[in-house]
């Protein structure tokens, strides 16, 4: 994998953990009611409405965002990046754990839209673990 390689998926990553977090954070009960958004509701049906727990998975993702951030501008350095992608593939693995054992909840493109969202993220992190093309450089 290249150094702009690693830039482009760590990007998309603080995207995915600013943009989830961010949301429901700042518009918890927005965030439940709607997510992911484009007229899908997946959080109601699992269970009701809690601004803790909301606020909590909010601040946890813009926490994985900030550290992605900061992998970024230390792309060159193995050990950053590695450790942000085990952050990011540990939680999204586990979470996409809990979904799949939940996906009776679901109906229509909602069962596979939210294996394709959730495995899309875990394998953005699984494959931040690989090493540069070349080893040699690091920070």
């Amino acid at each position: 994998m290249t150094r702009s390689v690693r830039v482009v998926l760590l990007g998309l990553l603080a995207l995915s953990g600013l943009g989830v977090g961010g949301w429901a954070y700042f518009a918890s009960e927005h965030w439940y009611r709607t997510f992911p958004g484009f007229g899908h509701h997946w959080l109601p049906v699992l269970g009701p409405y809690n601004q803790h727990l909301v606020k909590d998975v909010g601040a946890m993702y813009l926490g994985l965002a900030a550290l992605t951030v900061f992998a970024i501008w230390k792309a060159a350095d193995t050990t950053v990046v590695r450790l942000t992608a085990t952050a990011w593939t540990v939680f999204n693995a586990l979470h996409f754990a809990y979904h799949l054992q939940h996906l009776h909840m679901y109906s229509g493109s909602d069962v596979p839209l939210n294996v394709v969202a959730l495995s899309t993220v875990l394998v953005l992190g699984a494959v931040l673990v690989l090493p540069l093309k070349d080893e040699r450089v690091r920070t």
